[in-house]
């Protein structure tokens, strides 16, 4: 029997790959660019690459490994291990993600979603350990959670539960690629805090960001806020709280649904700590149920960029575990 698990995060950028040991311990672990402009085979060819660099970093062979698990962004089929559209991964469309390596490896290969991988990661190990009602909801370059009720892990008919950057804010907003539009993702992500940012900009505020790009506001960035923050640049304070508010309204729905007793805030905007959270909490505790929203806490996630690939081995594990029950 194989000894090691590996866990891949594939993202539109970088693909993220750790081999862990049966402690979870990382043994290896690396970064390589996605390269997903050049297609689909192209992007399995990395996967493989990056498994392949794994096991030879280890000094292993592949019947080391004891199974694969892979976070995967947008939908996907876990029964017939199929990524079926990822808007990140041009042609990326029915893709026999599971055969494919499967093939190459010849060992136990699951797949979910990325998110859902995160929340797994940051329930096994991070700050959901114990929780058996959470919520990880990742704030990047998109917004979208995982949800876990009573202890297991909510799929929805389609697989789709946890969709919350799809939550209807305005009736009429900002578009979306979804064909909606004022979706609370296009507002609380990177790319909605700074679009809300250059939409103040446009009506007469000044930031010192426009002296750090020299005016060019094609070249800001989601970080930019946080330092400006820090400076006590009043117009990056008020985007900071305003979006904060905004994912508040968002979770006080979200908390009067679901009773969650904990959301852990992860994803690269959730760096931006207490400056973002704050706004977060002082909007849910206005909004949500008394009973409910007093019996839920809002925290930052603790495994940062290493959730995705432990959650991925450890999913992959528990569905082994499974199978040989």
């Amino acid at each position: 029997m194989g000894k090691w698990m590996i866990g891949v995060d594939l993202g539109g950028t970088r693909i993220k790959a750790a081999l862990f040991d049966q402690a979870f311990e990382p043994v290896q672990e690396l970064i390589h660019p996605t390269e997903a402009a050049y297609g689909p085979e192209h992007v399995l060819g990395r996967i493989f690459h990056a498994i392949n660099e794994l096991l030879t970093l280890a000094g292993g062979l592949p019947g080391d490994m004891l199974c694969i698990g892979l976070g995967i962004p947008g939908l996907l089929d876990r029964e017939r291990g199929v990524s079926i559209f990822s808007p990140n991964l041009p042609g990326w469309e029915q893709i026999e993600v599971v055969r494919a390596i499967r093939t190459r490896f010849d060992v136990p290969v699951f797949i979910d979603n990325d998110v859902r991988m995160n929340m797994y990661g940051e329930w096994r190990f991070g700050a959901g350990q114990g929780y058996r009602n959470l919520l990880l909801v990742t704030v990047g370059t998109g917004l979208g959670s995982g949800i876990v009720s009573d202890g297991s892990v909510l799929y929805g008919t389609t697989s789709s539960a946890g969709e919350i950057g799809h939550m209807n804010m305005y009736r009429e907003g900002r578009p979306c690629r979804c064909g909606s539009s004022g979706c609370l993702g296009r507002y609380v992500s990177a790319v909605g805090m700074v679009n809300t940012l250059i939409e103040r900009m446009k009506e007469g505020g000044t930031s010192v960001i426009q002296q750090w790009v020299r005016g060019d506001v094609s070249q800001i960035e989601a970080q930019m806020l946080s330092l400006a923050y820090d400076e006590g640049d009043a117009l990056a304070i008020e985007v900071m709280h305003d979006t904060g508010t905004l994912l508040g309204v968002g979770l006080a729905n979200v908390i009067n649904l679901l009773n969650p007793q904990r959301i852990i805030i992860g994803g690269g905007v959730s760096s931006a700590g207490d400056r973002l959270l704050n706004s977060v909490r002082e909007s849910v505790n206005k909004r949500s149920l008394k009973l409910s929203g007093e019996a839920c806490d809002i925290v930052q996630a603790r495994l940062g960029s290493r959730a995705g690939t432990i959650g991925a081995a450890a999913y992959a594990y528990d569905q082994v575990r499974k199978l040989r029950q």
